[in-house]
């Protein structure tokens, strides 16, 4: 199809983007007590693995170990085996180690680019979905799909506020209790079911005559609470564009449309569905409208980078709009197909994406994205980034690194 051959940037969008400086800030808790690991771990990898083989290693761990887990859980409300559960903690907290340490390695290997920043924070969206998806399925949050649909949904929607602020900002912002501290929280949850069995979280609570698994939703509610709340402040202050507008010169409200295309539909096609779709197939239902966020999230990202304005379509659209027509025809189609033909387009649309603008950014900087492109030297010179507790994100950064704050470690690489 002809949209397939076309580009995705412009010549401008390019220069813009290989003029990219990387800009965050952090206060995680975590980040401080993990450092040594990072380090020790960076230090044992080879000077030959390109960091974006390292981001798509772990992201590629994660999909797996939670799809093994989904396979015998496929409605969240059967009881998965506790090795099942075992092995999507430990498939997280690889993804979470390696996506900490490409940063590392690519001032390590002097192998750093705009292209290493766009392809993690691409990786942290799809990973996001099914890191949500694994631990609703470990507390059988099927058993209450409302409450489900709004923990996942709320994940991809969080993930997208803080690319949405450094539109705005220019810089990512990282709080005390942040992305770090969510996925330790989630490989304990993994851990309780590993070693108790999934079915702790159906035991009511104490007094309260409440199962557990709705006790730990709650308690992740409270803490998106506080992101939504410090996230708010930022359209109390001026943009950092012109007249206090975007990166871009737009409107500092403008992606509450794009990703407002995805949310709504999902809410009410769930809603509206007398075959009861969701209900009956969430996981696939979940995962289907996650790919359409992760492309969406992506395309905000790009805007970022590129300081262009957002586009409001996007071709992974046409999965939504399958099941909304279909439910507008009274179902002509039985809906379970065609969530998975929408679950197939969006998929293929989403890789399709990814890789085209890879690809051109690769063209344009004239790097490989999954090879170093000259051989790193024997004895690579003292990076402080790699053997102290300075900060990680960025490789502009020239603070002193006792004064630096701790960042997050997972987002500039090759």
């Amino acid at each position: 199809m002809q949209f397939y051959k076309e580009r995705i940037l412009n010549a401008a969008q390019l220069k813009r983007l290989s003029e990219h400086k990387y800009s965050c800030t952090s206060a995680s808790i975590l980040d401080a007590w993990l450092q040594p690991w990072w380090c020790w771990l960076v230090s044992k990898t080879p000077l030959w693995l390109a960091p974006n083989l390292i981001t798509i290693l772990g992201l590629i761990i994660n999909i797996v170990t939670t799809l093994i887990l989904v396979w015998y859980s496929p409605d969240a409300k059967s009881d998965p085996p506790r090795w099942a559960c075992f092995l999507c903690a430990l498939g997280v907290f690889i993804y979470q180690s390696l996506d900490a340490i490409d940063g590392k390695q690519a001032r390590r290997t002097g192998s750093q680019s705009p292209l290493g920043e766009l392809f993690d924070h691409g990786c942290d969206s799809i990973s996001t979905v099914f890191i949500a998806v694994g631990a609703c399925t470990a507390v059988r949050l099927g058993e209450y799909p409302t409450w489900m649909f709004f923990q996942c949904f709320c994940a991809m929607t969080l993930f997208y506020c803080a690319h949405w602020q450094a539109y705005v900002t220019g810089t990512l912002k990282m709080g005390r209790i942040d992305v770090t501290e969510a996925q330790y929280s989630i490989i304990l949850i993994h851990l309780v079911s590993a070693i108790l069995g999934p079915q702790i979280w159906s035991v009511q609570m104490p007094w309260l005559g409440r199962p557990w698994a709705l006790a730990v939703s709650t308690s992740c509610f409270a803490a998106q609470g506080h992101f939504v709340y410090d996230f708010a402040h930022t359209f109390q202050v001026r943009g950092c564009g012109k007249n206090g507008s975007t990166v871009a010169g737009t409107s500092i409200l403008s992606p509450v449309i794009p990703f407002s295309l995805v949310v709504v539909p999902a809410f009410i096609i769930f809603q509206k569905s007398e075959s009861l779709v969701y209900e009956t197939h969430p996981i696939l239902y979940i995962l289907t409208f996650g790919m359409v966020a992760a492309k969406v999230t992506n395309r905000l990202v790009v805007a970022h980078m590129t300081k262009s304005e957002m586009q409001y379509y996007d071709w992974s659209l046409l999965g939504p709009a399958m099941l909304f027509l279909n439910q507008y025809f009274n179902n002509a189609i039985p809906e379970y197909y065609v969530l998975w033909l929408a679950n197939i387009w969006v998929c293929v649309d989403l890789v399709r994406y990814c890789g085209q603008i890879c690809t051109e950014i690769c063209e344009h900087l004239k790097i490989h994205l999954f090879k170093i492109p000259f051989p790193p030297p024997a004895s690579p010179p003292h990076d402080r980034n790699v053997t102290s507790d300075s900060s990680d994100k960025s490789e502009d950064s020239e603070v002193d690194s006792d004064a630096a704050p701790l960042l997050n470690n997972n987002t500039v690489s090759a």
